[in-house]
């Protein structure tokens, strides 16, 4: 039986948080049910010293969420047309956030969330306590690879070169580009 997650798994750091999310349960509730696709690719981003972190230029109104308690929705748009969909992790004041990148079936985060109706509607909702957007364990721990994270042409060289994305090893999952 899947057990949802908790504030304090939720709470750890965005680097170990990020490679323990894989094969973990993302659940919506919608209009025709419960939703569940199984996490198969992530990224971590890790505080204002992260340059392709949003917090790099310090709290704003766009970014206050992310210095929020472990477990809460970061959900933004990108390119004006596709909503990405993060957890916050880490100590609260401290902006980290995890990237969901891709679930069973849907390689791409704006793909995964159109699947799964997730939006800015849902964003700062905390998913330890909430009935709409959640997390669950299963006990499935699968392998994993790691890579540099997609789209972030703009940060440091260093944080470019960080090896802070992470894909389920799975011969029917191909990651985005």
């Amino acid at each position: 039986m899947a057990k949802r997650l908790g504030r304090k798994f939720l709470s750890q750091p965005a680097a170990r948080l990020a490679p323990q999310l894989l094969g973990k349960l993302l659940c919506r509730r919608t209009e025709k049910g419960i939703l569940k696709y199984r996490i198969m690719e992530t990224e971590c981003y890790c505080g204002e010293e992260d340059t392709a972190c949003h917090a790099c230029k310090g709290k704003t109104e766009r970014t206050k969420v992310l210095y929020e308690k472990g477990g809460t929705a970061y959900i933004y748009l990108c390119y004006g047309m596709h909503s990405l969909f993060n957890v916050v992790s880490g100590k609260e004041g401290q902006p980290e956030a995890v990237l969901i990148r891709g679930v069973t079936g849907f390689n791409g985060p704006g793909k995964l969330t159109r699947a799964m109706k997730i939006d800015k509607i849902l964003n700062e909702t905390d998913m330890v306590v909430s009935d709409q957007l959640w997390l669950e364990d299963d006990g499935c721990q699968p392998g994993y690879v790691t890579g540099k994270r997609v789209g972030i042409d703009y940060a440091t060289e260093e944080y470019r070169n960080k090896l802070w994305r992470f894909i389920v090893e799975d011969d029917n999952y191909k990651p985005a580009k």
